[in-house]
């Protein structure tokens, strides 16, 4: 009975102690930190908003190259040529002519650890539709909402300045996520920090990541840099079996940018612990039935729920179950029905899926004609005399 569904919020109480989280104060303009393995936002500032992400936005085009190389469109070895196109750019560059054709491979890496603006054209040359890094452009714009970065739009392959060339910073932390997911055989490639590409550039031969060099952890990613955009850097760091993905954008130094960082990687680590929320066999809540054989199924998580919360406490975490109630008979066990909704202060809102328990069936002839009447009962209880 479609009437009937309502939202329906349960109040719980979280077996698990913490402190309010002191949020990281970041200069940066724009700003996000994600757990990897948990799946946590530790810190979002302006994280959905559009901004000019200078040669951040270069990871794109190197997700696309890698999917190429997969996919068997492209091998490490192949070489390719070099337009007049990909010679215009200035900034950083691997320094190629039209004389050249360069491996992909060495490409990858200029791209990487040069930031090589040419070497980002000529990948895209290869890989568009149209043959021309206008057509690339368009195809790493769609690519990227079929990821679900919905906030990215690319006017060429390399962030240079151009008009209407946006991601935020919660897209390159999506996008960076799933580089490192999805890629493992290519992501030791963000780590190398030195590339000498035929001798060429001396100048340009290291990596601008900061954080490579210390005892940290971090493996990646990339940095960039315009007067438009500030200074900024896609970054990740593991320890132990944790991993921090996080994005700054529109620092007003590379020594702030650096000093950020590693900060924020410190941060990280040393103020979170993880926490189980919820067990897969245990209920978190009951959610009522329409018609059902019983009245309540139980919702539980797909699999055990561990987040991370601060390292001190001294109370008790509220959250909320919220879903369209009530759900109609029959469910399966793993339906999804709920929502399980955490706010610790001092960390953004975290959601998280819950599913029925157990089957349960729809109700007999007897169980329906109850319900039923319960209602008509009801509707009558409640209905002014001068009305019947």
């Amino acid at each position: 009975m479609l009437s009937a569904l309502r939202s329906t919020s349960l109040a719980i109480g979280l077996a698990l102690l913490a402190m309010p989280a002191h949020a990281f104060d970041t200069t940066a303009r724009a700003a996000y930190v994600i757990d990897q393995k948990t799946g946590t936002v530790l810190l979002s500032k302006e994280a959905d908003q559009p901004l000019p992400p200078a040669s951040m936005s270069k990871l794109m085009t190197l997700y696309v190259a890698f999917e190429a190389l997969r996919d068997g469109r492209l091998t490490l070895d192949e070489t390719l040529p070099v337009s007049e196109h990909a010679m215009s750019y200035g900034g950083s560059t691997m320094f190629l002519n039209t004389q050249d054709r360069v491996r992909v491979e060495d490409l990858l890496r200029g791209i990487i650890v040069l930031s090589g603006n040419d070497a980002c054209v000529v990948i895209a040359e290869a890989l568009s539709p149209d043959g021309t890094e206008a057509g690339f452009a368009r195809f790493m714009t769609q690519r990227a909402q079929q990821m679900g970065m919905n906030n990215s739009n690319f006017a060429n392959s390399n962030g240079w300045p151009a008009a209407g060339h946006m991601m935020s910073v919660h897209d390159l932390a999506v996008l960076a996520d799933r580089l490192i997911s999805d890629f493992p055989e290519y992501y030791p490639l963000f780590a190398e920090e030195v590339f000498e590409f035929d001798g060429r550039a001396p100048s340009n031969a290291r990596n601008r990541n900061p954080l490579l060099k210390l005892d940290i952890g971090a493996d990646g990613l990339k940095t960039g840099h315009t007067q438009e955009a500030g200074y900024g850097l896609v970054g990740s760091a593991k320890q132990g079996d944790r991993r921090v993905v996080f994005v700054l954008s529109g620092l007003d130094s590379v020594g702030k940018r650096a000093e950020e960082a590693e900060a924020v990687v410190n941060w990280s680590f040393r103020n979170f612990v993880e926490r189980t929320v919820a067990k897969s066999e245990e209920p978190v809540a009951q959610a009522k039935l329409w018609m059902g054989a019983e009245r309540t199924v139980g919702l539980v998580p797909k699999a055990d729920l561990t987040l991370l919360f601060p390292v001190l406490g001294d109370k008790e975490i509220q959250a909320e179950v919220v879903y369209d109630g009530p759900i109609n008979a029959p469910v399966s066990k793993g339906q999804p029905l709920a929502e399980l909704v955490i706010k610790p202060e001092g960390l953004p809102e975290i959601r998280r899926p819950l599913v029925a328990d157990r089957d349960v069936p729809l109700g007999g002839f007897v169980v329906r004609m109850m319900t039923v009447g319960g209602i008509v009962l009801k509707d009558v209880i409640n209905t002014p005399l001068e009305q019947m």
